[in-house]
């Protein structure tokens, strides 16, 4: 589906000679950018940066949002509803009369987003860069400042994911061993995979 930045407000859509200018299209998208990363900020780690607190299952008030994200950055409802559209991971989740909207995973605040334990797929997949090797393969995969650890149901997924820290490493983490030991696993609304920790002997290196 058109993004709807780019339709007029009849709906129907722009073309290449109605934009004011190629620049002008990039601005757009790194507005839309920009504006997304502090909605994530605010809504996983730091509601306080614009004066709202989150409800105990990391919800937060949509006009309270706009507001006050408003003050860094230009925002009304239909804006938000496309940042939250468009967005490739589905970071965000409104709820059913769109009063209220989260974070679908990556908190840093202790939030129930009310996920179901799930039975996981006998493998699941982790990627980060090689950088930090050393550090898995001694302890493990740690949460570290979030609440659960992140894991990708595919390795392509994994190695996007770690190619955003330099030359990817991937692991294949034995979650259905993990499972059968009694560790808990839960996927978020957008497919993401989530864990308290994995050991180090339920990771396999699958890079070459």
């Amino acid at each position: 589906m058109e993004s709807e930045i780019f339709r007029y407000n009849d709906g129907s859509p722009k073309t290449d000679g109605n934009y004011k200018s190629l620049s002008f299209v990039s601005e757009v998208i790194m507005s839309l950018t920009e504006t997304s990363r502090f909605i994530s900020l605010i809504l996983r780690h730091k509601p306080e940066t614009i004066g709202i607190m989150l409800d105990e299952h990391g919800w937060a008030n949509v006009d309270e949002l706009i507001a006050g994200v408003n003050t860094r950055y230009p925002l009304d409802i239909k804006t938000l509803e496309e940042i939250v559209s468009i967005d490739d991971k589905q970071r965000y989740s409104f709820n059913e009369d769109r009063t209220l909207i989260r974070a679908n995973q990556g908190h840093s605040i202790s939030v129930d987003v009310e996920l179901k334990e799930t039975a996981p797929p006998q493998f699941l997949w982790h990627g980060t860069g090689e950088k930090y090797t050393q550090s898995i393969e001694a302890q493990g995969l740690l949460p570290k400042s979030r609440l659960y650890v992140h894991l990708s149901k595919d390795e392509a997924t994994a190695h996007r994911v770690g190619s955003r820290h330099g030359k990817p490493v991937i692991y294949r983490v034995l979650s259905g061993a993990m499972f059968s030991d009694r560790f808990k696993f839960y996927c978020s609304v957008n497919g993401v995979w989530l864990t308290k920790a994995v050991p180090a002997p339920y990771l396999q290196s699958c890079s070459h």
